[in-house]
């Protein structure tokens, strides 16, 4: 096979790359080790920017977003039993939108298909061949036979658990990284939200962070020990916690229980984002705590800087967009870090015995709730900063 760009997985950055190349006329090939039905009904992030939905109706495929997402003016924060809701609206002019990570990608690979693009699913045994060359390749068994695909270059979009990263040298390539001493227990459940918004709370038994993946389900977070075996967690326990750390501010309705599980938080950069023809995207170059619900909007960000820079080497011929792609994305990346860590730090009891610590924080929660210009800064980056 032969195509200009080959891209390895169909996650949203890949699938976002690959439509984004269509519309500016450049051929691909999209190469995934799961089903079809795995990627369309593995639940993930839900949480997307105001350019992210200016970016999915403008390439033509928000119009389920239009009909079905959840757009939010804002966020509250919850602490001292009480609710502060931050206007992003009024605050920056923007707003978000809950619209699932798999709904994003049903969307998308809908969109491939029905404009003739290829998707080749559950793919065995890739690998990544001759990055450093003209003519990387790309080869994979499906069934019983070997494949080859030509290229021109490579987009990396498998993920951290993916061969991309790992197909550059290692002394070409340095990685950054922080794990936290907590995780995330989550759970969906049959129930109503408790607030049109989402609620990020602080309590002094730990963080918990109330949304929701449609006006019927919720999706209700605890902070929990990053080894937390879920048995310990009946739903019982689960529902006298989350009514807990919200008790006071908004009535929590129950229901059943479809999905938990236990998320360690970590932080992850590798640098540089390409070597060669490869060029890295989403999660295959940086992981963030999903405190600042950047991880999808990273992704996105990635490969509409590098559908541009592919754009303008067809057409003219300069590489020097393809050249510069690291230290654009980078720079996005490490601004996501930073406020990630920040809304992480902020909200998320590292010393349950730590009493000072904890005065600090609410100290620091008051500044954000009552000052206009910390409230600003926190939605500016919550709601998206300005793509270059």
């Amino acid at each position: 096979m032969r195509t200009q760009v080959g891209i390895v997985g169909a996650g949203p950055a890949g699938l976002m790359l690959s439509h984004l190349l269509h519309l500016a006329g450049i051929d691909s090939i999209i190469v995934e080790s799961r089903s079809r039905a795995y990627c369309e009904g593995r639940i993930r992030a839900g949480l997307i920017e105001q350019w992210v939905i200016d970016l999915l109706i403008d390439s033509g495929v928000g119009e389920r977003l239009r009909r079905e997402g959840m757009f939010h003016d804002g966020i509250y924060l919850c602490f001292d039993r009480a609710l502060h809701h931050l206007d992003f609206r009024n605050l920056v002019g923007k707003q978000v939108a809950i619209y699932g990570q798999q709904e994003i990608v049903k969307d998308l690979i809908a969109r491939r298909l029905g404009d003739g693009g290829r998707i080749l699913f559950e793919v065995e045994d890739t690998s990544i061949h001759d990055i450093a060359s003209t003519n990387p390749r790309i080869r994979f068994r499906q069934g019983d036979k070997a494949h080859e695909i030509e290229c021109d270059f490579i987009g990396g979009c498998d993920g951290f658990h993916g061969v991309c990263r790992d197909t550059i040298p290692g002394d070409k390539r340095a990685t950054f990284e922080r794990d936290y001493p907590f995780g995330w227990l989550g759970i969906l459940s049959e129930s109503p939200p408790p607030a049109d918004e989402l609620v990020y709370t602080y309590h002094e038994r730990g963080f918990a962070l109330y949304t929701m993946r449609s006006p019927t389900v919720s999706r209700l977070y605890l902070q929990c020990a990053p080894d937390e075996d879920i048995a310990n967690w009946p739903d019982a326990r689960i529902w006298e916690e989350l009514h807990t750390r919200i008790a006071g501010t908004k009535p929590l309705q129950e229901g059943r229980i479809l999905q938990k599980g236990v998320t360690p938080m970590r932080s992850f950069v590798c640098e540089p984002m390409q070597y060669g023809r490869l060029f890295l995207a989403g999660d295959s170059s940086h992981i963030v705590p999903p405190t600042g619900a950047k991880g999808m909007n990273l992704a996105f960000a990635d490969v509409r800087v590098l559908s541009r820079a592919f754009e303008a080497f067809y057409r003219s011929g300069k590489d020097d967009l393809l050249e510069a792609y690291s230290r654009t994305c980078l720079k996005r990346v490490w601004k996501a870090q930073r406020f990630s860590w920040w809304m992480t730090q902020m909200l998320h009891r590292y010393n349950l015995e730590n009493d000072f610590d904890m005065r600090r924080q609410l100290a620091e929660l008051d500044y954000v709730a009552s000052s206009v210009a910390a409230s600003t800064a926190l939605a500016e980056n919550y709601a998206g900063l300005p793509m270059p």
